[in-house]
């Protein structure tokens, strides 16, 4: 396609699933701010790559694609996981005593210090697939992995989540 073409593609792209994009980075960040920055960036990257975009798959599977690695790449400069914390933080119940508040807040620390410990790809498929608690299929689209790679890879690494929570002193009776 020409540039005229790839302009017109891109800014369709952008009108249909920008807003999708854009909640998915936030819910990965939980900075709306930092969200639609990487938004941006991802549209860019669609751009100047617009060329390996292969039309036999969606184009929101790919700036799917786009945007996790964007997203992923902007995570390891900071520190890694601070979206684990938000993402539990935000689920408390309110009518919660201030000592299960308490509670809850260490348990949350407890998760976030034993997904940092665990391999980048076992890290991302228990925050896509357990935490964001997206199917294996989108799962598999936001990682750009296989189904059977998402499968696999939750079977390993949620005893070893199992294993670090145990090792911190959590206990399977507690609840996140």
């Amino acid at each position: 396609m020409i540039s005229a073409d790839r302009n017109v593609e891109i800014t369709k792209w952008h009108e249909e699933y920008g807003v999708a994009i854009s909640k998915y980075i936030y819910r990965m960040l939980r900075d709306y701010h930092q969200a639609e920055d990487l938004t941006q960036e991802t549209f860019i990257k669609a751009f100047r790559y617009f060329e390996s975009f292969e039309e036999k798959s969606n184009p929101k599977t790919w700036l799917y694609s786009i945007a996790h690695n964007v997203t992923i790449d902007y995570l390891r400069k900071r520190r890694p996981l601070p979206q684990i914390e938000d993402e539990i933080m935000n689920t408390i119940d309110t009518r919660l005593l201030p000592e299960e508040i308490v509670e809850r807040n260490e348990s949350v620390h407890i998760l976030y210090n034993a997904l940092e410990n665990m391999k980048p790809s076992y890290r991302e498929v228990i925050v896509t697939r357990r935490i964001n608690e997206c199917s294996i299929k989108e799962t598999s689209e936001k990682l750009t992995w296989s189904e059977g790679k998402v499968k696999s890879t939750l079977h390993r690494a949620m005893p070893v989540l199992m294993k670090e929570l145990q090792e911190s002193g959590y206990s399977y009776e507690q609840s996140v």
